[in-house]
């Protein structure tokens, strides 16, 4: 794992006021890719298995722990394995759903997603999209993979511009990611997510770390210099991948994949008495 040693200086400096501070430190995660290794089939994604216990030891450490995530929220936390640990929440659907002590809420869907759904299979056999195109239904958004096809950022590419055509005419939006493209309401990313989140606490942070692996994480990063300019200490942590080069272009710290961030939760969880 790269060491916190070799961040840049200003996220060596939010590393810091984590440090001096961890009960009002703000902890944040992306789940695929971040705590879980990137899979094949979506459904058979499992977190790493040190995630679970390092989350577990963090969350009576830290002022709030929060994980952010484009799957629902019930299905990272039964992926992950993190029933029953205090303190944790999970913002699901790029922060429409919240789980939070077992509490799940959920909003109706709109009606572009039952829209999308249902055009979906004929707009991809019009497209020639490969046998092996995988269309992940996710309740308020649908991913289409295209991971498991012989040439999957040809198939992907190939998919770009009608899959942007359906989402404009159903009123959704395109998420692009690692081998995916995302159908998905409007007005709410991740970045977005993390802001309101840390906005509601009701406290100011003493600092503010996101670890992300995908272009969705991108916007987390942007909340995170927001806050820096509000003179917030941020952190910003690459989780990374030969596919995606973008976030750790930006990252102050960039650590390998799943293994690495998990090691990074354990260096944190080292706090001075």
């Amino acid at each position: 794992m790269t060491s916190p040693r070799s961040a840049t200086a200003v996220g060596a400096g939010g590393l810091d006021a984590i440090r001096k501070n961890p009960a009002g430190a703000v902890l944040g995660f992306d789940f695929d890719g971040t705590l879980a290794p990137i899979v094949d089939d979506p459904a058979s994604a499992r977190a790493h298995p040190g995630a679970a216990p390092a989350l577990a030891r963090l969350a009576p450490l830290v002022g709030s722990l929060v994980i952010i995530t484009g799957r629902p929220a019930a299905t990272a936390v039964e992926y992950g394995g993190f029933e029953g640990i205090d303190g944790l929440v999970v913002l699901g659907q790029y922060g429409l759903e919240r789980w939070e002590s077992g509490e799940l809420t959920v909003p109706e869907p709109p009606p572009g997603v039952a829209e999308a759904r249902a055009k979906l299979p004929g707009v991809l056999a019009a497209a020639g999209a490969p046998p092996e195109t995988y269309v992940e239904d996710k309740g308020q958004a649908l991913a289409v993979h295209t991971r498991r096809c012989a040439e999957p950022e040809v198939a992907l590419e190939r998919l770009r511009s009608i899959l942007a055509a359906l989402a404009e005419r159903t009123g959704l939006t395109v998420e692009p990611g690692r081998l995916v493209l995302e159908l998905r309401p409007p007005g709410m990313d991740k970045g977005r997510a993390l802001r309101s989140f840390v906005d509601g606490l009701g406290f100011r942070p003493s600092a503010v770390l996101f670890a992300g692996d995908d272009l969705g994480d991108l916007a987390a990063f942007d909340a995170i210099e927001e806050l820096r300019a509000e003179g917030v200490p941020g952190v910003l942590v690459c989780s990374g991948s030969a596919e995606v080069t973008a976030l750790a272009e930006r990252a102050d710290l960039v650590v390998d994949g799943p293994d690495g961030v998990v090691g990074l939760m354990g260096e944190l969880l080292d706090f001075p008495p």
